[in-house]
């Protein structure tokens, strides 16, 4: 049998059909390598201290893990606990928060879109003359796609990066709530703080209006004179003039707490008609170690996964000083009826790799990695920061907590005596064995040491809600940030409203 060679009409589009193949083989097989320039995000290290200095010997903390979920119920206030409950739910910035989320979310998911081909098609009817002939119809299909093949890396970069950015804003939203549980409880504590303070005035107020008119008597019966009566009604007056401004401090609080609850300030009013004690934290917290804010502080995860981000940015700048590879391809059909483009129209067809390389660019590719370098630097050094004043907030509030402790207890002793001390001097002043000026000067000692009392209460109350806020104890439940704040109603086509609408 004899045999004949092929003739070159037959092999040449085999030769072009395999050339096609190998070309996507190839591309397929660098894209699947994962290959990627810049470098690579391995973590970021700090050193730490083993144990925290502040941390003394009163009792106000013990070792152990932190228990931070909802931590501010162990004040054991149901008032507190509904509004942090209604705070989480109303917060502007808590929405702004859950609004970055879908931001980011959406963010992501067009960057790993970008991994894929891109298909688009079109099509275009008419009907044309030319001269005295027949009217012909014309009906085309097309479709292109193309495909860029992401060798170096730069499409995986920013899916890296949307990813890292993603996880950002996931801690920002935790960031914020836990800003917002901890000013909810400090600005209670606050309120309660206020409230006390302007009964303890009252309550001093009505005792020494009480001295004033007993001086008043003995003045009657010449055992006293007119400057102990002007020195009795004046520190009365004194303590009365006190209480406005404590009002004032107690309504501006109120009207923080409604505002951080997203609603008009004085809303919240009604809540604090009965007067209740400042919280006393009664529940030991446990410190764990410096470590534990690394895990726990979402302010120090938001920072690390910035720096993360920053990483991949490199890598994307790093990815255009090379060559990027596209897959295209067209086809187009024409026929003369709609029903005859897969039949008898004419088809046509192209397909083949783009190549485009940065030939000349006057350094532009290199100072746009050295200013993603850059940029890179400055957030390690932002989550150094982070970290660095996370440890401080925590120390600090070890340290008021455990000095409070002790200071409180000072003060009670202090105010009981000084109590006794008022209490015999009104005694002896009333039968004539002292005079009005130690009367006078007890009730201010008195009062003063009560004043001091409440404001330590108070202080030690805020250092330990700054102590499970600074060792990372936020809003611990489920947070839907799926939900947009707008719902947009009829966004399919429609006619436009010319004359437009204002709110």
């Amino acid at each position: 049998m004899a045999l004949t060679a092929p003739s070159p009409s037959v092999t040449r589009p085999r030769r072009r059909r395999a050339l096609v193949e190998r070309a996507v083989v190839i591309a397929c097989a660098a894209m699947l390598a994962g290959c990627a320039v810049g470098p690579d995000y391995n973590g970021a290290g700090m050193a730490l201290p083993a144990s925290w200095s502040g941390a003394g010997k009163s009792g106000a903390t013990v070792a152990g893990t932190p228990q931070l979920a909802e931590w501010w119920t162990r004040l054991g206030d149901p008032t507190l606990n509904r509004m942090i409950d209604g705070a989480v739910a109303g917060n502007l910035d808590v929405a702004a928060a859950k609004a970055r989320v879908r931001e980011a979310r959406a963010s992501y998911d067009q960057a790993v879109g970008a991994l894929f081909p891109e298909v688009n098609g079109a099509g275009v009817a008419g009907r044309s003359q030319v001269g005295a002939t027949r009217p012909v119809n014309n009906v085309r299909g097309a479709a292109s796609a193309s495909w860029e093949i992401d060798l170096f890396g730069a499409n995986h970069r920013a899916v890296e990066a949307a990813r890292y950015g993603l996880d950002a804003a996931t801690d920002d939203l935790r960031n914020s709530l836990l800003v917002l549980v901890g000013d909810i409880a400090s600005n209670y504590v606050q309120a309660r703080g206020y409230q006390a303070r302007i009964a303890l005035a009252q309550r001093t107020a009505r005792s020494q209006r009480e001295t004033e008119a007993l001086t008043r008597t003995r003045l009657a019966a010449g055992g006293a004179t007119a400057l102990d009566v002007a020195n009795a009604a004046g520190q009365a007056a004194s303590t009365e003039a006190s209480i406005p401004t404590l009002e004032t401090g107690l309504t501006q609080t109120i009207n923080r707490l409604s505002v951080l609850s997203g609603q008009p300030p004085s809303a919240l009013a009604d809540a604090f008609r009965k007067i209740a004690p400042i919280p006393s934290p009664t529940w030991r917290v446990r410190r764990g170690i410096p470590a534990d804010v690394l895990v726990n502080r979402p302010d120090v995860r938001l920072a690390e996964r910035r720096f993360a981000q920053a990483t991949a940015r490199i890598g994307q700048a790093t990815a255009a000083q090379y060559p990027s590879v596209s897959l295209t391809g067209d086809i187009s059909t024409s026929a003369a009826r709609l029903g005859d483009l897969g039949r008898n129209s004419s088809i046509s067809w192209a397909f083949g790799p783009t190549l485009s390389a940065p030939l000349f660019n006057a350094g532009k590719l290199r100072a746009a990695v050295q200013i993603t370098e850059a940029q890179r630097d400055q957030n390690f050094i932002a989550w150094q920061a982070s970290v660095l004043g996370a440890l401080e907030e925590v120390e600090n509030a070890l340290v008021t907590l455990n000095q409070e402790g002790v200071r409180i207890a000072k003060l009670v002793s202090s105010a009981s005596n000084y109590g006794e001390a008022l209490r015999l001097s009104r005694n002896l002043y009333q039968s004539g064995n002292v005079s009005f000026l130690d009367v006078l000067t007890a009730e201010r000692s008195a009062y003063s040491a009560e004043s001091a009392l409440v404001d330590s209460r108070v202080t030690r109350a805020l250092a330990w809600v700054s102590l499970n806020k600074a060792l990372g104890g936020g809003w611990n439940g489920l947070v839907d940030a799926s939900r947009p704040v707008i719902v947009d109603h009829n966004t399919g086509p429609h006619f436009i409203n010319v004359n437009g609408s204002r709110p």
